[in-house]
């Protein structure tokens, strides 16, 4: 394929309720959309980063500029393009994986809609549905976490994630084991807010029988988290230290994680996260598709990656309606605790030019 221009649209989407991490609180998901146009097809491309660069060093208006300066500059000079000649033409750039995540995602989208070929069955799914769980953040209190954990068991979700911090940690797990029982699959998320310090407090969740804790300390320490693995009995997940399939090869070396939480935009797409899978199948280490709060764009290559056959966790891989009360596509719905696959090509979804609208909040078209 050859391009010929990229839209860049800005779009703002109010949640239907506060999600608060250890991070801070966000009430409306801003986040940036690329529509690639090449001489076969047109694809779609979802770039979650945050508007501040407190999740990972990339920000919102960081990637816009980096796609405009130099990576789409060097995807222009590609006559016969496809999504795997993407990362190795933007390998000179470092860092910026959200972005160079995005722009292969559209890449590979419009590669794929034009040969017939949905995402599912490039990246080699074994599934047509995904089992689903779902992400809890901090609230102000144990009655409301309560509520809320109890309508999403109500709605069928198969896994429940609690976000952590240093203060609502014991309480709140102890309050959802004991009024919920032990019976469902528990894990808890801390975004990187505690030390190795906290060992011996940490370790007092091991009681609770939980799936797994995510990302207890920051995402450069991976000899702590190691020494961590060795003091307490709970399973250690990584998210945030897992940036390619090299990190992953190291942390698992030296005994970092027994599980791996792979969000594709963290790690530069989906042809790098299908990579960090086959990686950990070959050593054992359960893998499950995270989330940043994706449209339905995001949320149907997510579902894509979920099927396939490492993945033997639920993901963070909610219906629409956990996080927005109108996507910009036919939204994901929630049966029997599952997502269907899309089975279109490419994404298999595309926005709905009305609800796209209403959100957007700016576009530039770049002709290559």
């Amino acid at each position: 394929m050859k391009l010929t221009g990229v839209e860049l649209r800005r779009i703002e989407l109010p949640l239907v309720a506060p999600f608060r991490t250890s991070f801070g609180t966000q009430t409306t998901r801003s986040t940036l959309l690329l529509r690639v146009v090449t001489d076969e097809a047109e694809g779609w491309g979802e770039c979650p980063a945050m508007v501040d660069p407190v999740y990972s060093p990339e920000y919102l208006d960081g990637c816009v500029d980096v796609l405009r300066q130099f990576l789409l500059p060097a995807l222009a000079r590609h006559e016969h393009l496809d999504a795997t000649a993407v990362a190795p033409a933007l390998a000179k750039y470092h860092g910026h994986r959200m972005a160079k995540g995005a722009l292969e995602m559209a890449v590979l989208d419009a590669e794929l809609r034009a040969r017939g070929v949905p995402l599912s069955r490039e990246l080699g799914a074994v599934r047509d549905r995904v089992p689903c769980g779902v992400s809890v953040g901090i609230m102000d209190s144990i009655p409301e976490l309560l509520a809320a954990v109890g309508g999403y068991l109500d709605q069928g979700y198969r896994r429940i994630k609690l976000k952590i911090e240093p203060g609502w940690d014991l309480e709140p797990v102890r309050a959802v084991r004991e009024h919920f029982g032990a019976e469902f699959p528990l894990q808890v998320d801390a975004n990187t807010a505690y030390t190795l310090a906290d060992a011996r407090h940490l370790a007092r969740l091991d009681p609770f029988d939980l799936l797994l804790i995510e990302q207890p300390l920051p995402e450069e320490q991976i000899l702590a988290h190691a020494q961590l693995a060795k003091l307490i009995r709970t399973p250690v997940c990584l998210d945030e230290s897992i940036t390619s399939a090299q990190t992953a090869a190291d942390a698992i070396t030296l005994g970092a994680c027994q599980i791996v939480n792979i969000k594709p935009a963290r790690v530069g797409g989906y042809l790098e996260a299908r990579r960090i899978h086959d990686l950990c199948a070959a050593h054992g280490i359960a893998v499950w598709c995270g989330g940043m709060l994706e449209t339905g764009l995001g949320r149907a290559a997510n579902v894509a990656l979920a099927a396939l056959p490492g993945f033997t966790l639920p993901g963070d891989t909610s219906a629409s309606d956990r996080y927005y009360r109108t996507d910009i596509t036919e939204p994901f719905v929630l049966q029997d605790g599952h997502l269907s696959v899309p089975s279109g090509p490419g994404l298999g979804v595309t926005p709905i030019p009305d609800a796209l609208a209403a959100v957007t909040v700016g576009t530039e078209w770049i002709p290559l």
